[in-house]
C-alpha cells in the first residue's frame, strides 16, 4: 500500500469542493450532487484500500456504478435540458449492480467498466453535437461547456481502464499493485471529474422552467422575421447569460424550430448566429472609442478567449488590428 494515503487525500479535496459548490450556488445543483458522490466514492476506497475496513470492499463497485449517471443526469440538467421523472431510471444501474453482488459476483467485473464506458462515450457524443444540442449552457461560452464536458467523458470511460488493469494484474500474479493502480488512477480520475467540473462554465441557467413555448403555427419565414425583429428591437444578444433555451422561451419558439429555422436562413447554428450580433456591437463600440475588454464586456461576451476566437472568425483580424484599419480608412475619407 502506499505510503501516502491517496484516497484520504482525494476525499478530503472532494469535499471540500462540494461545500464550495453548495454555497456558492446557494442549493445542492447536479454538480454539487456529483460531487459528493466522488467524495464518498473516493472515502470509500480509502476505507476499502487503506484502512481495510471490512465489508468496504462490497460496497466499492455499488457507489461506483452511481458517478457515470449521475454524471450524465449532471450534463443533461446543465447543459441540455430540466429534469424528467424518467431520469430515476438511471438507478436501475446500482441496483443492477447489487443484484450481481448478491447473485453473480463475477459478473461485476464487466458491467462496473462498463457503465464508466456506456455513460463515459455518450456525453462524448453528445457534447459534440455543438451549442446547440445544449440550449441550457450560455452562448457567450461559447464551445468550453462542451470541450469540460468532453474531459469529463473521456476521464469516465478511462476510469474503467483501472477494473481491466487491475483484473490483469490479479490474474498475472501482481496483486500487490491493486492498491497502487486504485489509489492513483480511479482516484485521480475522480478527483480530475471534480476539480474541472467546478468550472463556472457548466453552471448555467437552474431557475425554474416557465411553460413549455407553444408551437408556431406559422410558416418558417415569419419564425425568422420575428427572430430578427426581437434582435433589432430588443438585442438579447448583448445579455451573457443567453441560451437557447431562454431566447426559445422569449420568442414563444420552440428551441429545436428556432434552431432549424436559423440555420436554414443564416447557414450558421444559433451559437455563431448570435455571436455575429454580439461582434457587430463589439466593433461599434470599438469605433466608438471603448477598450477592447469594455467592448466585449458590453457586447456580451463572457470570456476574453471566445471574444477574439469569434472576432477573427468573423472580421479576419484581431480587434486592435481591427481598430487600426477602420481608424486609417476613416483618415483617408476625412
Amino acid at each position: 500500500m502506499p505510503s501516502l494515503p491517496i484516497p484520504v487525500f482525494g476525499a478530503l479535496v472532494l469535499v471540500f469542493l462540494f461545500i464550495r459548490a453548495w454555497m456558492q450556488r446557494g442549493q445542492l445543483g447536479p454538480i454539487a450532487v456529483l460531487l459528493a458522490v466522488c467524495a464518498a466514492q473516493t472515502a470509500i476506497i480509502a476505507l476499502a484500500q487503506h484502512y481495510q475496513v471490512p465489508g468496504m470492499r462490497l460496497v466499492q463497485p455499488i457507489t461506483a456504478t452511481l458517478i457515470p449517471p449521475m454524471a450524465w443526469c449532471a450534463f443533461q440538467w446543465t447543459a441540455v435540458r430540466p429534469r424528467k421523472r424518467a431520469d430515476m431510471l438511471h438507478l436501475l444501474v446500482p441496483v443492477t449492480a447489487l443484484a450481481a453482488l448478491i447473485t453473480a459476483p463475477e459478473f461485476l467485473d464487466l458491467f462496473v467498466p462498463g457503465v464508466f464506458v456506456v455513460y463515459g462515450f455518450a456525453i462524448l457524443l453528445q457534447s459534440n453535437r455543438g451549442p446547440d444540442a445544449q440550449p441550457r449552457a450560455f452562448f457567450g461560452d461559447g464551445n468550453l461547456p462542451s470541450q469540460i464536458w468532453r474531459v469529463i467523458g473521456v476521464a469516465l470511460a478511462l476510469s474503467a481502464l483501472s477494473d481491466v488493469l487491475i483484473i490483469i494484474a490479479i490474474r498475472a500474479g501482481w496483486g500487490a499493485l491493486q492498491p497502487w493502480i486504485i489509489s492513483v488512477f480511479s482516484v485521480g480520475n475522480l478527483l480530475l471529474i471534480g476539480i474541472i467540473s467546478l468550472s463556472s462554465h457548466l453552471q448555467a441557467e437552474e431557475a425554474a422552467e416557465e411553460a413549455p413555448p407553444r408551437p408556431s403555427s406559422e410558416a418558417e419565414q415569419e419564425i425568422w422575421a420575428r427572430v430578427q425583429a426581437y434582435m433589432s428591437e430588443h438585442h438579447p444578444y448583448l445579455d451573457p447569460d443567453l441560451t437557447l433555451a431562454r431566447l426559445s422561451r422569449k420568442l414563444g419558439i420552440p428551441a429545436k424550430s428556432l434552431s432549424i429555422v436559423i440555420n436554414r436562413e443564416t447557414g450558421e447554428n444559433v451559437s455563431r448566429y448570435v455571436n455575429n450580433a454580439r461582434i457587430k456591437a463589439a466593433q461599434a463600440a470599438l469605433l466608438a472609442g471603448e477598450s477592447v475588454t469594455s467592448a466585449m464586456l458590453s457586447s456580451g461576451f463572457n470570456t476574453k478567449s471566445n471574444f477574439n476566437r469569434e472576432f477573427l472568425r468573423i472580421s479576419g483580424c484581431s480587434p486592435r488590428k481591427w481598430v487600426g484599419n477602420n481608424l486609417q480608412d476613416v483618415d483617408r475619407v476625412t
